[in-house]
Protein backbone atom coordinates (compact mmCIF):
# COMPACT_ATOMS: atom_id res chain seq x y z
CA UNK A 1 0.00 0.00 0.00
CA UNK A 2 2.78 2.44 0.94
CA UNK A 3 4.75 1.48 -2.17
CA UNK A 4 1.77 2.36 -4.36
CA UNK A 5 1.48 5.82 -2.73
CA UNK A 6 5.20 6.46 -3.13
CA UNK A 7 5.01 5.47 -6.81
CA UNK A 8 2.05 7.85 -7.37
CA UNK A 9 3.92 10.72 -5.68
CA UNK A 10 7.01 9.95 -7.75
CA UNK A 11 5.03 9.90 -10.98
CA UNK A 12 3.27 13.18 -10.13
CA UNK A 13 6.62 14.86 -9.41
CA UNK A 14 8.10 13.65 -12.69
CA UNK A 15 4.98 14.73 -14.56
CA UNK A 16 5.14 18.18 -12.94
CA UNK A 17 8.77 18.65 -13.96
CA UNK A 18 8.22 17.41 -17.52
CA UNK A 19 5.21 19.64 -18.17
CA UNK A 20 6.43 22.76 -16.36
CA UNK A 21 5.42 26.04 -18.04
CA UNK A 22 8.40 28.41 -18.12
CA UNK A 23 6.23 31.39 -19.11
CA UNK A 24 4.81 31.56 -15.57
CA UNK A 25 8.25 32.32 -14.16
CA UNK A 26 9.25 35.89 -13.27
CA UNK A 27 12.61 37.42 -14.09
CA UNK A 28 14.94 37.74 -11.09
CA UNK A 29 18.00 39.93 -10.80
CA UNK A 30 20.96 38.56 -8.89
CA UNK A 31 23.72 40.42 -7.13
CA UNK A 32 27.20 39.04 -6.61
CA UNK A 33 28.00 39.07 -2.91
CA UNK A 34 31.56 37.74 -3.14
CA UNK A 35 33.35 40.57 -4.92
CA UNK A 36 36.84 39.75 -6.20
CA UNK A 37 39.72 41.89 -4.90
CA UNK A 38 41.23 44.52 -7.16
CA UNK A 39 44.63 43.89 -8.82
CA UNK A 40 46.50 46.09 -6.32
CA UNK A 41 45.37 43.92 -3.40
CA UNK A 42 46.32 40.76 -5.30
CA UNK A 43 49.83 42.12 -5.99
CA UNK A 44 50.20 43.11 -2.33
CA UNK A 45 49.27 39.59 -1.21
CA UNK A 46 51.73 38.08 -3.71
CA UNK A 47 54.48 40.29 -2.28
CA UNK A 48 53.65 39.19 1.24
CA UNK A 49 53.67 35.53 0.18
CA UNK A 50 57.09 35.96 -1.47
CA UNK A 51 58.44 37.60 1.68
CA UNK A 52 57.13 34.83 3.91
CA UNK A 53 58.45 32.09 1.61
CA UNK A 54 61.84 33.84 1.55
CA UNK A 55 61.95 33.82 5.34
CA UNK A 56 60.80 30.21 5.60
CA UNK A 57 63.30 28.97 2.99
CA UNK A 58 66.25 30.98 4.34
CA UNK A 59 69.52 29.03 4.38
CA UNK A 60 71.81 30.21 7.21
CA UNK A 61 74.71 28.27 5.66
CA UNK A 62 74.95 30.99 3.01
CA UNK A 63 75.87 33.61 5.62
CA UNK A 64 79.50 34.71 5.80
CA UNK A 65 81.37 34.69 9.09
CA UNK A 66 82.18 38.15 10.39
CA UNK A 67 84.31 39.45 13.23
CA UNK A 68 82.80 42.03 15.53
CA UNK A 69 84.85 44.69 17.21
CA UNK A 70 83.50 47.07 19.80
CA UNK A 71 84.02 50.63 18.64
CA UNK A 72 82.60 52.37 21.71
CA UNK A 73 84.04 50.56 24.75
CA UNK A 74 82.80 51.30 28.24
CA UNK A 75 85.07 53.49 30.34
CA UNK A 76 87.18 51.89 33.04
CA UNK A 77 86.80 52.64 36.76
CA UNK A 78 89.85 54.88 36.70
CA UNK A 79 88.44 56.98 33.87
CA UNK A 80 85.11 57.34 35.70
CA UNK A 81 86.90 58.44 38.88
CA UNK A 82 88.95 60.98 36.94
CA UNK A 83 85.80 62.47 35.41
CA UNK A 84 84.07 62.63 38.77
CA UNK A 85 86.99 64.44 40.39
CA UNK A 86 87.30 66.97 37.55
Amino acid sequence: MIVVQQEKVHQSLINGVEHFDKTTMKHATTTEKNVLPDPAVIEQEKGQQKLISGIENFDPAKLKHTETCEKNPLPSKETIEQEKSS
